[in-house]
């Protein structure tokens, strides 16, 4: 899908001034913080105590980083927004101007400035948003290494909707563990791992979810709005979900019992071992 999605249209306009922004400006304060190289901060731009700005990262006009906050490799801090104290932004994240932003923000995440929540992800492609054109009980290849869309069997009638699957045909692994995921606030943000072994095979059963997936080169993004709608996710592929609807639920089934050893949840260690693995 190649028409930009409004997270991408939020995120230009977010960033609107950083082009022109070479380096720190006269008036911006950043002398108690720690500045790592090719830092850009805009007029008025302050950073307190002990805050981090890492390599690349840009402030804009009259943005705020608090106290121990860290600002990561090449994100941006929109005009007048603000980043509580402690709160950690990823890499290559983007904060739109005048958000407030209270809680840590995952990698390449767009914080729109509404309610301060994630709008969308950098350079995370929407593969599908709605049903795939795709024939009943096929399957759609990702661009991210060994991710799959599954079109679900779907039976309607005046009695009520089915849909099935099965093992070998629909179900692309032996299903050993399986948990539901419901009631998250919209805001909220899930997922954010992989795996060093686990496959899982992800349906929103009721409402719609949108599920980011990442092998370390290649990003996409899915929106599951329907039950017939299945993603498989093979091991090593960092997955995150967001912008739950209201009143939705998630199915997930895993190819392993649970085991805390097979999670990766540093994203840097994930892109270490994702590095060693191409």
């Amino acid at each position: 899908m190649k028409t930009p999605s409004s997270a991408r249209r939020r995120w230009r306009c977010a960033c609107k001034g950083f082009e022109s922004m070479a380096n720190i400006h006269p008036s911006a304060q950043l002398a108690l913080a720690r500045v790592e190289q090719g830092v850009s901060a805009g007029p008025l731009a302050v950073a307190a105590a002990g805050a981090v700005l890492e390599a690349g990262c840009a402030l804009a006009a009259a943005a705020c980083v608090g106290e121990g906050a860290v600002i990561g490799a090449g994100a941006r801090v929109g005009e007048g927004a603000v980043v509580a104290a402690g709160v950690r932004v990823g890499a290559q994240a983007r904060i739109e101007a005048g958000a407030v932003v209270t809680r840590h923000v995952p990698p390449r995440a767009i914080v729109q400035a509404q309610a301060a929540t994630i709008a969308g992800y950098v350079d995370t492609p929407a593969h599908w948003q709605g049903p795939p054109p795709a024939a009943r009980g096929g399957a759609l290849a990702s661009a991210v290494r060994g991710v799959r869309l599954y079109r679900l069997r779907e039976v309607q009638d005046m009695r009520g909707d089915l849909c099935a699957a099965e093992l070998g045909r629909d179900l692309p692994f032996v299903v050993r563990r399986s948990f539901l995921i419901y009631n998250v606030p919209n805001a909220e943000v899930r997922g954010e791992h992989a795996h060093r072994q686990c496959e899982q095979f992800l349906m929103a059963v009721k409402g719609s979810v949108r599920v980011r997936v990442d092998d370390g080169r290649q990003r996409e993004e899915f929106c599951l709005d329907s039950p017939g709608l299945g993603l498989h996710l093979p091991p090593m592929v960092w997955g995150t979900q967001y912008r739950y609807s209201e009143g939705a639920m998630l199915l997930v089934l895993a190819s392993l019992p649970y085991d805390p050893a097979d999670y990766i949840r540093d994203y840097g260690e994930f892109l270490a071992l994702a590095k060693e693995l191409a």
